[in-house]
């Protein structure tokens, strides 16, 4: 599995445990390592600058190889400026980009020696951060947890691969061997994994969270506008059936006003990610569970190190 990411990181699998919101802790990001890939976390996870200076300075000490920090970097991120200097000043190994222009984050970073990985979900985005000097883009396809992409990875794979000079990196669908060959035969030079972490010793969740991986499927995986305003999945609880996948027709309005918008879209944010956090730590009839539809391939709760040898190894799918 030697690829341009294995290089690039002095990784032995071309793996990247997927950034999690408030799954992914430092933890999970030491099995990880351990284990032979990378993994990132969500700077949005620590709630204080404080507490994500804390978290990266362990995983410098204690992580044996490359981490990453995930930063939303559009105005929903009222904390970006600070993340990013953390990030920089202690440098971590790479920083991927999500939600907005990885313009800035890739000059700072840069001048810091850290690598830039940036979301994509097409060609035009990935032409316009190629340009701007990212070192890899993270192709997010249509089976990605979180915030999904439009386009099946059989599609949005080769014409990355074609159209782009950098490394691509395959988002979503992988959770076994088989897919993690299939999505590296089309091209991509590695996989960023999520969903199938979440149901691991590791994961700081709920047993309730980490069992509603095991016991749901595909086919439960729905989108929805309420949780930060930008389609984002989730499975689909009888609560999250009883609430609708949709923002209302005062939030839809409220988010065509351009001089509202950005609040609206910071209120939605901060409302659903409010809503996710108490699902995700405490037993409730209101459980909005972020997942994507690799959870098929979850059947029990193990450690970190065996999701991976589940992942890099045929003997390890069976």
């Amino acid at each position: 599995m030697h690829t341009p990411l294995t290089d690039m990181l002095g990784i032995r699998y071309p793996i990247i445990m997927a950034p999690m919101f408030l799954v992914s802790n430092t933890s999970m990001v030491k099995e990880a390592c351990a284990a032979g890939i990378t993994g990132a976390i969500p700077a949005l996870n620590y709630r204080t600058i404080e507490e994500l200076r804390a978290a990266i300075t362990e995983l410098k000490n204690k992580a044996n190889g490359p981490f990453g920090i995930n930063l939303i970097v559009n105005k929903s991120n009222f904390r970006y400026k600070e993340q990013l200097e953390v990030c920089c000043e202690l440098q971590v190994d790479y920083i991927i980009t999500s939600l907005g222009s990885p313009k800035e984050t890739i000059e700072m970073a840069h001048a810091s020696g850290v690598k830039v990985f940036c979301d994509v979900v097409n060609l035009e985005y990935a032409k316009k951060v190629e340009k701007m000097g990212c070192d890899a883009v993270i192709a997010v396809n249509r089976d990605a947890g979180g915030h999904a992409g439009p386009l099946p990875a059989n599609e949005l794979l080769p014409l990355l691969k074609r159209e782009c000079s950098i490394p691509v990196i395959s988002a979503g669908g992988v959770g076994d061997y088989k897919g993690l060959k299939e999505v590296l035969d089309l091209g991509a030079d590695g996989a960023s994994v999520g969903s199938v972490f979440i149901a691991t010793h590791e994961a700081p969740v709920s047993e309730e969270y980490k069992n509603a991986i095991v016991d749901y499927g595909a086919n439960d995986i729905v989108m929805t506008t309420k949780l930060s305003g930008t389609p984002c999945t989730v499975i689909k609880t009888p609560y999250v059936e009883e609430i609708g996948t949709n923002q209302n027709f005062l939030e839809r309005l409220l988010n065509k006003n351009k001089r509202l918008k950005k609040w609206m879209k910071a209120l939605t944010f901060i409302r659903g990610m409010k809503r996710l956090k108490q699902a995700a730590f405490s037993a409730t009839y209101k459980s909005v569970w972020c997942a994507g539809p690799s959870i098929d391939y979850v059947d029990q709760i193990l450690p970190v190190r065996e999701v991976v040898l589940k992942l890099v190894s045929d003997d390890g799918d069976k």
